[in-house]
């Protein structure tokens, strides 16, 4: 096994183990180069460079996982669904009417974007650090195709749970069987873990989440069950709906920086804790970076903690600080720091 592995299953050990969400792409010059002769699209279609780009953080910093270099609208247009990208997802025909639901392609296994497989298979045969691979929860996933791009306030969307629930619930069960079969070939073709995205899950209430997110979201996890690897789940700025993700199968949720590990973990008491670095942290010198970083793993001390970002890697991250921010956390002694603060019993 490895120490991302165990910690995800819940070994509490006296290393936290790191990755950062985004950790492959658009902060590393040697992505640039790539990305200087191919478009994204181009990156993510073509098995040898989305592995290529998987690898290059692994190689370049002591990683202890590796993250999939895709994007959550992947397995989209092997439903129908016409997708670019401007830089953010743009649907050419949002979905706004029953027959434009009904309309949607129930794509086989293996007609899911294949080109993921093959990369995944070229990942495993490099590297040896863990892989995990992901996708977009349903609720983000039909954010987009409602919405029809990015948006501040998602107007659309929200408005559509409320006029078409029904609608909305034939969409979502849609999705979610997508899903399935999308993180199932992923893991069959050598994904050792799987994270679950719900970007936009903290725009909407506890009752909204409880009706439209939940069940489909726990609908994933179960089906993943069979495999016995770590499943993991981040919805942002979702502080409100933490009794309701408490409740999914997930081994391991995934929080950003609001509030600190301590003050989360009560409310999450079943679950390992993965986070939460703000990104903009990476922008500050080396000393406010082990500062801030250290008081992230002192949080994270009275139980399992994977180290990550509280949400993906700014752009303008210099490299050179990524790195020493893994090292930092690399050499951080959890037992040490549990001795001095009194915590050894903990």
């Amino acid at each position: 096994m490895s120490l991302f592995i165990d910690t995800a299953f819940g070994k509490n050990g006296n290393k936290a183990a790191i990755w950062m969400m985004r950790q492959a792409g658009r902060y590393l010059p040697e992505y640039l180069a790539i990305k200087e002769k191919s478009n994204f699209w181009e990156m993510c279609r073509t098995p040898a460079l989305a592995a290529e780009v998987s690898l290059q953080p692994v190689k370049r910093f002591d990683v202890d996982a590796t993250i999939l270099f895709q994007d959550i609208m992947t397995p989209l247009p092997s439903m129908g669904i016409k997708i670019d990208f401007s830089p953010g997802p743009v649907i050419e025909s949002p979905l706004r009417s029953q027959t434009a639901i009904d309309k949607l392609l129930k794509p086989k296994k293996e007609e899911i974007a294949p080109f993921v497989a093959e990369a995944i298979k070229l990942i495993r045969k490099e590297s040896k650090t863990p892989l995990i691979g992901f996708g977009g929860a349903p609720l983000t996933l039909a954010t987009y195709l409602i919405q029809g791009s990015g948006s501040k306030d998602y107007a659309e969307f929200r408005q559509f749970l409320r006029y078409a629930p029904q609608q909305a619930h034939k969409l979502l069960d849609k999705l979610t069987d997508l899903s399935i079969d999308y993180l199932s070939m992923q893991i069959e073709a050598g994904a050792q873990a799987i994270q679950l995205f719900d970007s936009w899950a903290g725009i909407h209430s506890s009752a909204i989440y409880s009706e439209f997110a939940k069940p489909y979201n726990e609908r994933i996890f179960k089906a993943l069950g069979k495999y016995q690897i770590p499943r993991l789940y981040i919805a942002v700025d979702a502080l409100h709906l933490y009794s309701e993700i408490n409740q999914l199968s997930a081994e391991v949720i995934s929080i950003d920086w609001r509030v600190p590990i301590d003050k989360v973990r009560p409310l999450l008491p079943t679950k390992v804790i993965q986070g939460n670095l703000d990104p903009a942290v990476l922008l500050a010198s080396e000393k406010l970076i082990a500062k801030e970083a250290q008081d992230v793993l002192i949080s994270g001390l009275g139980g399992t903690h994977i180290f990550n970002l509280g949400h993906g890697i700014m752009r303008q991250s210099d490299p050179e600080k990524a790195k020493y921010l893994v090292d930092f956390v690399k050499n951080f002694d959890r037992d040490k720091a549990r001795q001095e603060l009194g915590l050894i019993n903990v």
